[in-house]
């Protein structure tokens, strides 16, 4: 067998990915004025892996990214970018008088096709949604609906 007629051509994927990641301490940095700007400026840094941003959107303490992951870049790859330059964009354009820093580590979560359009909608509408619920209760819903392993203790925990 010829192991060149078994190369193809073309990559065809549809990876979507819901990343989840919080302010520092999980303060209330993000402020209302700027916080338009900063969605951009993370769904520009998600499309420039390679991947595709749909929605980024979140509230004072944390931030939710929809995007179709590019299959040769790793979805931590995307969120180490994603957030690392985020921070540093905020901090070079002193929008806050505090150092900004988001929380290390990240949640990511697959879905389908056919739950894009509901999670659009959820991720659009998180300021009404966090009327009613916590962020670390949001948090622990989605660890618990995907079936992920964690210790409750060490969710927001930040190794010094």
């Amino acid at each position: 067998m010829n192991l060149n007629s078994l190369k193809m051509s073309n990559t065809y994927h549809q990876i979507y990915i819901h990343g989840v990641f919080a302010v520092k301490n999980r303060k209330a940095m993000i402020g209302m004025s700027w916080k338009p700007k900063m969605m951009a400026v993370i769904g520009n840094l998600i499309n420039e892996t390679g991947s595709t941003n749909i929605l980024v959107n979140g509230v004072e303490d944390h931030t939710h990214c929809l995007f179709e992951l590019k299959p040769s870049v790793s979805v931590s790859d995307v969120m180490k970018i994603a957030k690392s330059k985020s921070s540093k964009w905020l901090n070079e354009n002193n929008l806050l008088r505090y150092h900004f820093e988001w929380q290390s580590g990240f949640g990511a979560f697959s879905y389908s096709q056919s739950q894009i359009d509901i999670l659009y909608k959820y991720i659009l509408n998180q300021e009404r949604h966090h009327q009613h619920q916590s962020f670390r209760d949001e948090y622990i819903e989605l660890l618990t609906k995907f079936n992920v392993n964690f210790d409750e203790n060490y969710i927001f925990h930040d190794l010094v």
